[in-house]
């Protein structure tokens, strides 16, 4: 290890988190002495370890490249070349390798055995130290300024040790930090502006206030703006302020750009039915006008999955009353809960009140990166990974899957592009 940091490191690693974890430990076990990882705050992969509520969904089980570039409203196609080196199969072998057996949910979600991230924190730090990387928290990169003929010099923001240094190899994982993005820039790489992604919608109004913390699955969304038009389904949450749930998520993730430049004002159709036909729900009607017809509409829903509480909503949205008999149901009631049924509308007035978001859609354009090794087509020595990059996932453990691939490739290359001597160690 250089002394006292005055020796030029080999690599410098600049963000403590998945992708920066990954391509630490990548270049040191592929034979780079001298990797420092840098971690602007006290906890590194903080964001590995709140994930899924605490259990960390590290990848999905989707298998097929071609597919997984599917699952990633922006960078998808351009991650088919990496996905096919490194994806999902590569991973789930990659952590069993270091200790963590994945196992894979019904809906595809893969997680750690112990259903702990703090078992993914730990297989990463141990992985990282066994390599041989040297981890330095309470350190935030400031600046890069790029030397002739090659390195870098670093200035840091640090509580204690060097706050100047130099390396030979700069790799930034910085996430979504807007620090990461100014240093790109100063070093001449040009940002595809950063906007929120992966948010729930705020309904302004709320008429379905009163229903908050009913789920329903599935549900069909569509999101209507100027021009453009995006669908999702799947599971959706109804909150205090509007919807949430998977299918919500996704539908932020590909209309992150859109929304944004309507500032976030739409008209959004729920089809609560999950897909069922006009056809389908008359035939259901039909039946329950029949079968059912002493029955009072409050007490018997057209499908059992159908929520009571948005049943009764739905009801009252119409104008009829639930104490009313199945065999009562006029013709043209029936007309007015099937549309609210298949196309209720509501107003998206922005996104949920704190303003969260899961990632950020925006980062370094892609078109400046050989995504075969992560290196800077801009400038020697500059690699990039994880959510830097213009590159963002819907949820289910793909933005992580992208993390470690874009570590790994990152980490590989950095070490064979290394000027390293036959017993691995560096000049």
């Amino acid at each position: 290890m250089p002394p006292a940091f005055a020796t030029p490191w080999p690599l410098v690693v600049a963000g403590g988190g998945a992708a920066g974890f990954m391509a630490a430990i990548s270049a040191a076990e592929a034979g780079l002495k001298g990797v420092l990882l840098l971690e602007a705050t006290p906890t590194p992969l903080a964001k590995v370890l709140i994930s899924g509520g605490g259990r960390c969904n590290v990848t999905h089980a989707c298998w097929d490249p071609r597919a997984l570039v599917g699952h990633y409203p922006r960078g998808g196609r351009a991650l088919l070349g990496p996905f096919s080196r490194f994806a999902t199969a590569e991973a789930v072998e990659w952590f069993k390798a270091h200790g963590l057996e994945l196992v894979e949910e019904a809906d595809g979600r893969l997680f750690p055995r112990s259903n702990r991230s703090s078992a993914v924190v730990a297989s990463l730090r141990e992985a990282a130290q066994a390599a041989g990387v040297t981890l330095r928290t309470g350190a935030a990169l400031q600046t890069a300024e790029a030397l002739q003929p090659e390195g870098f010099e670093l200035s840091l923001r640090a509580s204690e040790g060097p706050t100047e240094l130099r390396c030979c190899q700069l790799l930034l994982a910085t996430g979504g930090h807007p620090s990461g993005r100014q240093i790109a820039a100063r070093l001449g790489h040009t940002l595809v502006p950063p906007v929120p992604s992966l948010f729930t919608l705020a309904l302004k109004p709320n008429p379905l206030q009163e229903l908050a913390g009913v789920v329903m699955d599935p549900v069909r969304l569509q999101l209507e703006l100027p021009g453009a038009r995006f669908q999702q389904q799947g599971p959706v949450l109804v909150t205090h302020w509007g919807l949430s749930g998977p299918a919500t998520l996704r539908l932020t993730a590909f209309a992150a750009r859109a929304l944004k430049e309507q500032g976030y004002r739409a008209q959004l159709r729920v089809d609560w039915s999950g897909g069922r036909s006009q056809q389908d729900l008359e035939v259901a009607f039909e039946g329950l006008r029949r079968d059912q017809a002493r029955r009072q509409l409050s007490s018997w829903r057209p499908w059992p999955e159908l929520s009571r509480r948005l049943w009764l909503h739905l009801l009252a949205v119409c104008g009829i009353e639930g104490t009313g008999r199945w065999a009562e149901l006029r013709r043209p009631q029936q007309k007015a809960l099937i549309d609210a049924l298949r196309a209720s509308r509501y107003a998206v007035g922005g996104r949920g009140p704190f303003g969260e978001e899961f990632v950020t859609a925006g980062g370094v354009s892609l078109g400046e990166v050989n995504l075969a090794t992560m290196a800077s087509r801009k400038l020697t020595g500059l690699y990039f990974a994880g959510e830097l990059l213009d590159v963002d996932g819907i949820t289910g453990g793909f933005n992580f899957q992208h993390c470690w691939s874009s570590g790994w490739l990152a980490g590989r290359a950095l070490a064979a592009s290394a000027d390293l001597v036959e017993d691995g160690e560096h000049r």
